[in-house]
């Protein structure tokens, strides 16, 4: 009866650790969140996450994945960037940032790292939307914040901070339905595979097409958002294929553009992301054929990640799904010094500001940083 009783008790011990260790997840409350300009929720089903106030300053990380192409890169430096400004650094006790590649085992070991070792907020550009689900539940149990962007976790129960992927492939699509009305032969330079914005862009893009009614058909292509990855792509395909009517490319849009030059291919019209690089070429090719669309949202949407782990951090009421405006441009409307940089490198993503959410960087602080894991 005495062992009956121990094991009794060693179970009640162990259930109730559990369970309040479950409780440091956050409270579903109502809305509106604590920034409402800021923390938009992604619909009006959107929950709302309340977390139990700790006091600062606060230990958080950022366990990035795959880092071989500008835009990655580029966020590394954002988000270093933001945690030297003076009002963000008071908040901070560390900053750590750590990359690991397409492994996905990898990206979930550093993240269970950070969380065995007491960090308050864990920041996740996922390699992967539906294999971090233990992880979640994992900070939940710890009390940590976990706060995904860009790729983005198929979770309810982690905070999501993205922009419309899909929406963002249904902009290219209805930009090249509306330059190619009897539709025509379509480039498409894919992203990462497996990852949630590849696969987001890739459906709004192909739905657009589909649902125009027009014969479009597309030559897929990996570039990986990489410039060196998709220009030799485009260039192979250009090879092939010989001729096409338009092109699209979810990154590595400037060496997707090049290829296009470089084989002396007629200037058709692109639709594409915000790489500096893109747009230069629209700039100084417009005169000869090469009508663009630039769209997309610059790495600073990781700067908006931390400052929504911070909200939750301090006990404020944030959606479980953020929603962040796309910035776009269009032919004609390409402005040096305004939304083009030809003194800037090429693989410098424009659009680094978020003035919702009072976040914005000058190209000199972003570019002042390392892209090293710290």
């Amino acid at each position: 009866m005495r062992h009956l009783k121990s094991a009794v008790l060693a179970l009640a011990t162990v259930l109730g650790g559990s369970g309040a260790a479950f409780a440091a997840g956050p409270q579903l409350v109502s809305g509106p969140s604590a920034d409402p300009q800021c923390y938009v929720p992604w619909t009006a089903q959107t929950k709302f996450f309340k977390f139990a106030k700790k006091a600062g300053p606060y230990r958080v990380a950022l366990a990035n994945g795959f880092i071989g192409n500008t835009w990655r890169i580029q966020m590394i430096k954002t988000a270093k960037a933001y945690a030297e400004q003076a009002d963000v650094k008071a908040k901070l006790k560390e900053f750590k940032v750590v990359s690991t590649g397409e492994d996905i085992a990898a990206q979930i070991s550093a993240i269970n790292n950070f969380i065995d070792s007491g960090y308050d907020a864990i920041i996740v550009d996922a390699q992967n939307p539906t294999a971090f689900k233990s992880v979640v539940r994992r900070a939940q149990q710890a009390g940590v914040v976990l706060i995904a962007f860009d790729n983005t976790i198929d979770s309810e129960d982690a905070i999501n901070v993205n922009v419309d992927q899909e929406g963002l492939g249904k902009y290219w699509g209805d930009w090249l339905v509306k330059e190619l009305p009897k539709g025509g032969s379509i480039l498409e330079v894919r992203g990462v595979t497996g990852t949630s914005v590849d696969t987001d862009r890739h459906k709004g893009l192909q739905d657009t097409l589909k649902a125009s009614g027009q014969p479009f058909s597309t030559v897929e292509v990996v570039g990986k958002w990489d410039d060196g990855t998709a220009q030799k792509v485009a260039a192979d395909a250009i090879a092939v294929h010989k001729h096409f009517d338009g092109m699209t490319a979810q990154g590595g849009s400037t060496g997707m553009t090049r290829a296009f030059v470089d084989a002396g291919h007629p200037l058709i019209p692109a639709a594409a992301e915000t790489e500096n690089g893109f747009r230069k070429l629209c700039l100084a090719h417009g005169g000869e054929g090469l009508k663009c669309a630039s769209g997309g949202t610059g790495p600073a949407q990781v700067a908006v990640a931390i400052k929504t782990a911070f909200a939750a951090l301090d006990g404020e009421v944030v959606p479980q799904s953020i929603k962040l405006p796309l910035a776009h441009v269009e032919d004609p409307s390409f402005k040096d010094g305004e939304n083009t940089f030809p003194k800037q490198t090429d693989n410098f993503f424009v659009g680094n500001s978020f003035p919702t959410c009072g976040i914005n960087f000058t190209a000199q602080e972003i570019m002042g940083q390392s892209e090293t894991n710290q």
